[in-house]
């Protein structure tokens, strides 16, 4: 072993870990931690999830409130808010340092971050980008959104990296789980129009899906390069300089695309919500801008369209 290995084995160490939730997300994150060397305290709602990790090493505590006490970093991913509360309900929290995972909105993870700052906790919200299979391989590229107190973080960032990668993205606790739904909207927009170009291509014998798929991918990968420039336009404010198909050319060819679903016998439920936005938006004047102006409108922002 060599010496820089025997430092963060031993940097490991000393640097305790306690894990509340034992899905397949918490037993792959558990994982992690004891494959580096940190002691690990688990707690699960039904005990026995615990069995195959005391047999790596780990501690199970029979409470919530044991599991609490045995570290000064408690990690939490349960099911949901309500989970967090009941679990942790009545547990003294002072001088803890609470970093929750659990899935939530920006809303609740402020108000998580308020009731553990009022029990003496500090606090960091998480946003886990990755599956469980993800977790503990770099080269898979998982990571986890952090947002909260800045002190925390720095303070157990070599811990939390182990598991994935740790990308601290502001002191509003709530914004790990905004960035976190954010990209995952996105995720589900892609996999609409992917669901919706195959439902296209289904019924056609001669069109086989594993043909087709190099091409939508392809095709999708191309067309990335429209979110730096709706990010740039957004900035901005400029929806017109440099368009090359204009909302108004664009509405133009939407019976094309209803035509040819309802020519394939498919629904265009999938698309036909963001058509509805362009055609609000070239009916308020802005035919001669880019689809991004569609985000204003989408958020409802004043002035979402040009005279």
């Amino acid at each position: 072993m060599t010496q820089d290995l025997k430092q963060t084995r031993q940097n490991a160490a000393d640097n305790p870990v306690t894990l509340l939730g034992l899905g397949a997300m918490g037993t792959a994150l558990a994982r992690t931690w004891l494959a580096a060397g940190h002691p690990l305290t688990v707690w699960n709602r039904t005990a026995s999830r615990a069995d195959a990790l005391v047999a790596e090493g780990a501690k199970a505590a029979a409470t919530a409130a044991e599991a609490v006490a045995a570290s000064p970093l408690i990690v939490v991913c349960l099911l949901d808010e309500a989970s967090v509360t009941e679990a942790l309900a009545g547990v003294d929290l002072a001088g803890k340092d609470v970093v929750d995972l659990t899935t939530g909105t920006p809303a609740q993870a402020r108000a998580r971050a308020r009731w553990a700052e009022e029990r003496g906790a500090r606090f960091l919200d998480g946003g886990i980008m990755a599956v469980p299979p993800m977790i503990g391989i770099p080269e898979a590229g998982g990571y986890v959104f952090y947002s909260g107190s800045r002190a925390l973080f720095d303070a157990h960032a070599d811990t939390l990296s182990v598991p994935a990668g740790a990308n601290f993205v502001g002191a509003d606790p709530g914004f790990a789980s905004l960035h976190d739904v954010a990209l995952l909207s996105g995720m589900y927009g892609m996999f609409a129009g992917i669901t919706h170009a195959f439902a296209l291509v289904r019924g056609e014998a001669d069109i086989k899906p594993t043909e087709f798929a190099p091409l939508l991918k392809g095709w999708l990968h191309a067309m990335s390069g429209a979110v730096d420039g709706y990010a740039e336009r957004l900035e901005s404010g400029d929806y017109t300089t440099g368009v090359v198909s204009n909302l108004a050319m664009q509405v133009a060819g939407i019976p094309t695309f209803l035509g040819t679903a309802a020519g394939q016998g498919v629904s265009t439920e999938l698309l036909t919500p963001f058509f509805g936005l362009m055609e609000r938006l070239l009916g308020e004047g802005a035919g001669a801008e880019d689809t991004a102006r569609a985000v204003d409108l989408l958020a409802g922002r004043a002035g979402a369209a040009t005279a």
